[in-house]
């Protein structure tokens, strides 16, 4: 059976999506759509499954990789508090377009991780990967599925080879937006730091947290 699977991006089937959540749960890597790029999905508590990602990619061990929840309350046993510029910045763009960067603990893999002491945090927006990530019992990973130092992809024609020879599944949603991706944010400083502009401009970020330009 091919392992490219095709699935309705506004109403994803619950079968497939079941299936895509078995295998990660067993340790499997699944390639699944996020908003605007497809992403790299497995087990963030499973530090086996968190390497394979890192060898998939070809991605160095000193960058951690980002994480998707269920809903806010859910990630509250990963972080160790969440400061108020977090809340303001999740109540006005989650779901969606923005990734947090939280103090860890101690209890998350030290390769999700990539020992720094953060986890980036998202709310998934598209309609596959809240399925995805509600249907799996622990976070999972959402890094784009590309080699370190490529480009992302929109569409599930355009992905590495390299990256889908390695996988197991792949949930072909069609053509996504594409773009840069999320706008990341650390959040573990005063005030924020921003990593990496992308769809959220810095300038709706200030805004909120009422920071001077």
């Amino acid at each position: 059976m091919s392992k490219i699977v095709s699935i309705n991006p506004e109403n994803p089937e619950t079968e497939v999506i079941r299936k895509a959540a078995r295998i990660i749960q067993e340790g499997g890597v699944v390639i699944f759509p996020t908003r605007y790029l497809y992403g790299l999905g497995a087990d963030a508590l499973n530090p086996d499954a968190v390497e394979r990602v890192y060898q998939i990619k070809q991605r160095p061990l000193t960058k951690p990789l980002l994480i998707l929840v269920k809903q806010p309350e859910s990630f509250l046993q990963l972080v160790r508090h969440i400061p108020e510029s977090a809340r303001q910045l999740m109540g006005r763009f989650w779901p969606g377009d923005i990734t947090l960067v939280f103090e860890a603990k101690d209890s998350l893999p030290q390769n999700l991780t990539a020992g720094t002491g953060k986890i980036g945090v998202r709310l998934p927006q598209h309609p596959t990967a809240i399925e995805l990530t509600n249907a799996v019992q622990n976070p999972i990973t959402a890094t784009s599925a590309n080699r370190a130092g490529l480009g992302g992809c929109s569409r599930s024609a355009d992905l590495d080879p390299l990256i889908t020879d390695n996988v197991d599944l792949i949930l072909d949603a069609g053509t996504l937006k594409g773009g840069s991706g999320s706008t990341i944010v650390d959040v573990t400083l005063d005030p924020p730091v921003i990593l990496r502009e992308g769809a959220v401009p810095a300038k709706a970020i200030f805004e909120i947290l009422t920071i001077d330009i």
